[in-house]
């Protein structure tokens, strides 16, 4: 799928499209002054890191987790540079996503192409496994092996999802092209590997190569389990949307299939606006600091379900998806369905 949205495609489109137009215009000075806000203050902790880490690690752990905050916020920039929604330059974006791109540990055109298949599949039941986590049926879960289901369970525990994943993703499974990759996505990872090998030599000699792993480790720990935890709850909740391709429709799978997540001003900053994801999967093309204002200008989009902090708990229980009640269950819940007579 390309960045565009599908024209006709969903006859919902015709009220929402005029509605969002306004707000897909890329703001050039608002593009720079994220970058300036994120960037600079994330590398001017690096520099008082370099300097602390001789004198005590301790006293570098706060501005690890401050910095893995900032990589948040510098992830939903280079999100926005693979939308082409950042900028109105097209050179702009991709040259700012790739850096971004090396900061987050994430090489651009590989990511990017795996995330607009997302786009154009999220809440579909036939169309899942591409940018978006292992989700199965009470059905699938229930005819599988016992070993599938070990795995399914080991997958979907939230300290395997917050703290192992992300890491194992960073470090290991986007430094490696994809199977079917084509060049450019293969280039993407070769010339991100090749910056980052430039960036662990360099910090390596300015501040000791255990101490910069052992701080860049913590920084892509806390980025990761912030980013993943927003992830999941952007389309793992209680009252998603998810239909077979015959039923499937684009407008509900953004208005119902993506969650709006309210947060406190400080961490919605940090977070780059993306609790507004209804609106930015309704039109990938809204760059991060429109979307508040484009949630706010039309009562169609202010209807959508709000997820709250009990409904942020909830969900991590919530584990398959029951195609009969058209809900997400937990295990239990699979099991009683499991034993229950036909």
């Amino acid at each position: 799928m390309s960045n565009r949205e599908p024209a006709g495609a969903d006859p919902a489109a015709i009220v929402w499209k005029p509605l969002v137009s306004a707000f897909t215009t890329p703001r050039t000075g608002h593009a720079i002054r994220q970058l300036a806000d994120t960037v600079l203050p994330y590398l001017a902790v690096w520099v008082a890191i370099v300097f602390l880490a001789p004198i005590s690690w301790w006293l570098c752990l706060p501005l690890c987790a401050l910095n893995g905050a900032l990589l948040v916020r510098a992830f939903i920039i280079f999100h926005d540079c693979g939308h082409g929604s950042f900028f109105h330059s097209k050179w702009a974006n991709t040259f700012w996503g790739i850096v971004t791109g090396v900061l987050t540990f994430t090489p651009y055109t590989q990511w990017h192409s795996q995330h607009r298949t997302h786009h154009g599949s999220s809440g579909n039941l036939d169309r899942r496994g591409v940018g978006d986590f292992w989700t199965m049926t009470v059905r699938e879960y229930n005819a599988a092996s016992v070993w599938k289901r070990a795995a399914y369970r080991i997958a979907r525990n939230p300290i395997v999802l917050l703290f192992v994943a992300p890491l194992v993703m960073f470090c290991f499974e986007q430094r490696i092209a994809k199977p079917k990759a084509t060049r450019l996505e293969q280039f993407s990872v070769w010339y991100t590997n090749l910056m980052l090998g430039g960036i662990i030599v360099g910090m390596g000699f300015a501040m000791g190569f255990l101490a910069f792993i052992v701080m860049q480790l913590v920084v892509l720990a806390i980025a990761g389990a912030i980013g993943i935890w927003l992830f999941y709850l952007q389309h793992q909740f209680d009252g998603v949307y998810w239909q077979r391709a015959g039923r499937w429709s684009y407008t509900d799978a953004a208005l119902v299939g993506s969650s709006y997540l309210k947060l406190p001003r400080v961490l919605q900053w940090f977070t780059g606006n993306i609790g507004f994801h209804h609106i930015h999967h309704l039109h990938a093309r809204i760059p991060n600091y429109n979307l508040q204002a484009c949630h706010e200008s039309h009562p169609m989009f202010l209807q959508v379900r709000v997820m709250t902090f009990w409904g942020a708990i909830k969900a991590f229980g919530l584990k398959l998806w029951d195609e009969a009640e058209e809900r997400l269950v937990c295990f239990r819940e699979a099991k009683r369905l499991r034993q229950a007579p036909a």
